[in-house]
């Protein structure tokens, strides 16, 4: 059988792909066994570079930087849910002193660095404590971001829905707030979750402010034991597991709403009774 896109492959091709694979495996686990060697020829496998990271009391301090870090991201994602939910409603908005402004303060934060940004909080006329410089920061930055996000999900509604409502006699809000935004919601999970994972990774640029977190935690190890590149290893681990357990919880989500009926098909709403 044959595909759309290409044709099913024969014996030859078959057999020419898995000498590919072996080859390309092959290559892979040399290059993994000569950058061990090369780790071990530079005395960065020395146990006592990694003996931090399975000392009971270092073990702790680090647990505190995750949770140190969880919180920073965790507080910063919902503001930024409400910001960004309040700037991408105002950017649709059909009066321009609600939708220029919106317009105004999303393009600048999206514009602004934001290491930059934070800073700012930290260093300038605010002259924010470094938790809060880290949070309001990313607050700006990922609410702005998700002000796209929540816009481009509402319009990605069928026009069709909005329409309906209305000739039910349903006011612009009651149709944004019942129709327009819960079908908007499933549509956006992925994205705001990938968002999530982005605000937890940029927790890290508290480094710069000497915020509590993961890096500030791995600055104090690295500076007493000069183990840089051990620190590091240890950092992106946590990081990548956390980041892969936010996947998951998104993959999860996305299954879980799949399949969903959309909200004007309910008996309810099509008979007038939601009016």
């Amino acid at each position: 059988m044959s595909s759309v896109l290409y044709d099913t492959p024969g014996p030859r091709t078959r057999a020419r792909h898995r000498v590919y694979t072996l080859v390309s495996a092959v290559v892979l686990l040399g290059l993994a066994v000569w950058f061990v060697w090369y780790l071990n020829e530079q005395g960065e496998l020395a146990y006592e570079l990694w003996e931090p990271f399975v000392t009971p009391a270092f073990v702790e301090v680090l647990w505190g930087g995750l949770l140190d870090t969880l919180a920073m991201a965790a507080l910063a994602v919902v503001l930024a849910v409400f910001v960004g939910a309040a700037l991408g409603v105002g950017k649709l908005s059909v009066h321009r002193l609600l939708r220029w402004p919106c317009w105004l303060v999303v393009e600048f934060f999206r514009a602004v660095p934001l290491l930059l940004l934070i800073l700012f909080l930290f260093f300038g006329p605010a002259s924010l404590p470094s938790y809060w410089a880290v949070v309001v920061g990313l607050t700006l930055y990922n609410g702005s971001v998700l002000a796209e996000i929540f816009r481009a999900g509402v319009l990605a509604v069928p026009k069709g829905q909005a329409e309906a409502a209305y000739a039910l006699g349903m006011r612009k809000t009651q149709v944004m707030m019942t129709i327009q935004l819960p079908q908007a919601v499933k549509i956006m999970i992925p994205a705001i979750i990938s968002q999530c994972i982005v605000a937890l990774k940029d927790t890290s640029l508290g480094f710069y402010v000497l915020a509590p977190g993961l890096t500030t935690v791995g600055r104090q190890i690295w500076i007493e034991f000069g183990n840089q590149f051990q620190t590091a290893v240890v950092l992106a681990a946590i990081y990548i597991t956390v980041n892969l357990m936010l996947a998951a919880l998104a993959t999860w989500l996305q299954r879980k709403y799949v399949g969903e009926k959309p909200i004007m098909e309910s008996p309810d709403l099509v008979s007038g009774r939601a009016v």
